[in-house]
């Protein structure tokens, strides 16, 4: 049996998911740490607040790496190449595995719907991030 492999369609359409995740997150944390802080991923969300306590530095940090991940992305996306795709999910792995764990390893601040959401968001971008890195399907 060979190895999975996935369409340029595909594999731009990840790369497409991921870049607009890194917008969103980026963007707000970068322009607006504060409101990031208390109202992230949305109205009535609390789920960088219920994590400790503030930090402006931290999460304009947070932002700028988004940012950076999200023009990697786009970058992808507009030249959909094996090597694009592989380092833009290489560079998403590491990020995403990390992030990912923690989050996991510290549901307890939150509700059980919330628990299941960052889990379930987190992993969806995980598993986005592996499937980057998947031989291209020869048509």
């Amino acid at each position: 049996m060979g190895a999975v492999a996935m369409t340029v369609v595909a594999k731009r359409w990840m790369a497409g998911v991921l870049a607009v995740a890194a917008a969103y997150q980026g963007v707000w944390a970068a322009a607006f740490p504060l409101s990031f802080y208390h109202d992230f991923p949305g109205p009535g969300l609390h789920w960088v607040a219920a994590l400790g306590p503030y930090n402006e530095h931290l999460a304009r940090d947070v932002g700028a790496l988004n940012l950076a991940l999200m023009v990697l992305s786009v970058w992808a996306l507009r030249r959909p190449t094996r090597e694009a795709m592989v380092v833009t999910g290489g560079a998403w792995l590491i990020y995403n595995a990390i992030h990912f764990l923690w989050h996991v390893l510290h549901l307890e601040v939150f509700p059980t719907i919330d628990k299941f959401s960052v889990a379930g968001i987190l992993g969806g971008l995980l598993i986005l991030s592996i499937l980057l890195m998947l031989p291209v399907k020869e048509t």
